[in-house]
C-alpha cells in the first residue's frame, strides 16, 4: 500500500473539502447551507433539508473527534461551537407534534412542505439522519440526555416501519416490493447507536447490537442473491417478477455502501460468512457497475451489466432508473474508495488494492473542482464525466458521502476506530 495515502487524504479533507463547507455553516442560527449549484459557485436557496442537517452533525462530530486525536488539523472548539448551535437548532424546529421530523426547514427554522399539500414528514430517511447526527454528537460530548433523544427517535422509526406507515421521498417504494434502502439505513443507524451506547455504557447497548445484527441478516438473507448481486427492490412474489426491471436492476453504489455497513457489523459480531459474502458483493458490483467505455461507476445497471432492462410497470422509480442509469455521481465513487481499501485491509488480496487504485485514478481525475478557490467536487456528471445540471436526489450539494468516506479512510489507514484487520 502507498505510504503516502494517509497524508493524501488528510490534505484532501483539510485543503479541498472542509474549506468549502466551513464557509457554508450558518454562523447565526445553526445548521449548514447545502443548496448550491453543481459547481459550488452559487448558493441557490437558504432552505435547510433535515436529511443534510443530520448528516452535517455526524460529520462535524467526527471531525472534532479526529482533531482531538491528532488525525486532523483544526480548531476543535470551533467545530464544537457549530455542533451545539446546530443540534439546538434542529431540536427546536425539526420535530412535529407526532414526533416525526419535518423534511424541510426555511433558513430560520420555519417548517415547509416540500410539495404543497403533501405534509411536512415526507421521508423516513430524514428522521434516520437526524437520529444519526444527534447520536454521534451526543456520543462525542457524553451527553446521555441527547443520546436518549436520538434513541427515542430511532425506536419511533422502527415502530413506523413495523406498522407500514412510512413515506420514503424522494424515492417512493413501488407497491408490492420491499426496498433494500430500509434495512440498509437501519443497519447503519443501529450500528452507530450501538457504538455510542457502548461508549456511554448505555443500558440498551446489547439490544442495539442485536438489532444491528438483525438488519444485517435481513440484507444478507433476503436481498443478497445467489449471483452475488444485492437487489434494490424485492418483490413479494419473486417468480412472477423475475423479468421485471424493478427486480433485475441494481445500484452498484448502494451495494458497495451497504456491504461495508455489513462488514462493520460482521466484524463486531464475528460473522465470517457475511464478511466474505459482503466482500464478494463489492467485487461483483465493481465488475457489473464499471463503465467499460468511459470508466467510472454507472448509477444503475442491469443484472448482467449495461443499461437496465426488463418489463416495466410504470412507476416513477422505474422512470428514474431508465432516465439516469448512465450518470456518474459523486457518492458511489466516494463509497468505493473506502470499501475497496477496507476489503484490501481485511483480505490482503492485492487485486482489491488494484481495484482501489483504478477507482482512485478515475475519481481524482474526474470529480474535484478544478477551481481551487471554490474547492470541493463537481458532484454530478454525465456518462463521459462532464458536469451536468441535474438533481440526483435532493436539490442540494451534500457533503456527506465524500467527507465520510475520507474520514473513514484516515481512521482505517491510521489503525483507528474501524479495526478492519480483525476478521472474527
Amino acid at each position: 500500500m502507498d505510504k503516502a495515502l494517509p497524508d493524501f487524504y488528510r490534505n484532501h479533507v483539510e485543503e479541498v473539502l472542509l474549506p468549502f463547507w466551513d464557509r457554508a455553516v450558518d454562523e447565526i442560527r445553526g445548521g449548514i447551507y447545502t443548496c448550491f449549484n453543481n459547481t459550488g459557485d452559487e448558493r441557490v436557496s437558504n432552505d435547510k433539508y433535515s436529511w443534510s442537517q443530520g448528516r452535517f452533525l455526524w460529520l462535524w462530530s467526527v471531525v472534532a473527534r479526529m482533531i482531538d486525536e491528532g488525525k486532523l488539523d483544526g480548531k476543535r472548539e470551533r467545530y464544537l461551537s457549530h455542533l451545539h448551535k446546530s443540534a439546538s437548532f434542529l431540536e427546536k424546529y425539526i420535530f412535529l407534534e407526532n414526533g416525526n421530523c419535518a423534511f424541510l426547514l426555511a433558513e430560520d427554522g420555519t417548517k415547509k412542505e416540500p410539495v404543497p399539500g403533501e405534509g411536512y414528514d415526507t421521508s423516513i430517511y430524514a428522521d434516520c439522519f437526524v437520529a444519526l447526527g444527534l447520536a454521534k454528537f451526543a456520543t462525542l460530548t457524553k451527553d446521555n440526555k441527547r443520546f436518549q433523544q436520538a434513541l427515542d427517535l430511532y425506536d419511533q422509526i422502527r415502530a413506523r416501519i413495523k406498522m407500514g406507515t412510512i413515506r420514503t421521498e424522494p424515492y417512493p417504494i413501488p407497491e408490492g416490493y420491499r426496498a433494500h434502502a430500509i434495512p440498509m439505513i437501519m443497519l447503519n443507524l443501529s450500528q452507530e447507536l450501538a457504538e455510542g451506547a457502548e461508549k456511554l455504557n448505555h443500558q440498551h447497548k446489547r439490544r442495539l447490537l442485536q438489532q444491528s445484527t438483525s438488519y444485517m441478516r435481513t440484507i444478507m438473507e433476503d436481498f443478497y442473491q445467489a449471483d452475488h448481486r444485492v437487489i434494490e427492490m424485492l418483490p413479494e412474489n419473486k417468480d412472477s417478477a423475475k423479468h421485471r426491471l424493478l427486480f433485475r436492476h441494481i445500484n452498484p453504489g448502494h451495494t458497495i455502501e451497504s456491504m461495508w455497513f455489513v462488514i462493520h457489523t460482521a466484524q463486531k459480531t464475528g460473522n465470517r460468512n457475511y464478511l466474505v459474502k459482503a466482500i464478494t458483493a463489492i467485487d461483483h458490483a465493481l465488475d457489473v457497475g464499471w463503465d467499460p467505455k468511459y470508466g467510472g461507476l454507472l448509477r444503475f445497471t442491469d443484472a448482467e451489466g449495461g443499461k437496465p432492462a426488463g418489463e416495466r410497470t410504470g412507476t416513477p422509480y422505474e422512470q428514474l432508473v431508465v432516465d439516469s442509469w448512465d450518470m456518474k455521481l459523486w457518492w458511489p465513487h466516494a463509497e468505493a474508495l473506502y470499501a475497496t481499501l477496507l476489503a484490501y485491509k481485511i483480505t490482503g488480496d492485492p487485486r482489491m488494492y488494484q481495484r482501489y487504485t483504478k477507482m482512485a485514478r478515475y475519481v481524482f481525475s474526474t470529480f474535484p473542482n478544478p477551481d481551487t478557490e471554490i474547492g470541493e467536487w463537481i458532484q454530478i456528471r454525465d456518462r463521459k464525466g462532464d458536469p451536468v445540471d441535474k438533481v440526483a436526489a435532493l436539490p442540494v450539494k451534500d457533503p456527506f458521502h465524500i467527507l465520510r468516506s475520507m474520514l473513514l479512510i484516515i481512521d482505517l489507514l491510521d489503525g483507528g476506530t474501524v479495526k478492519a484487520d480483525k476478521q472474527d
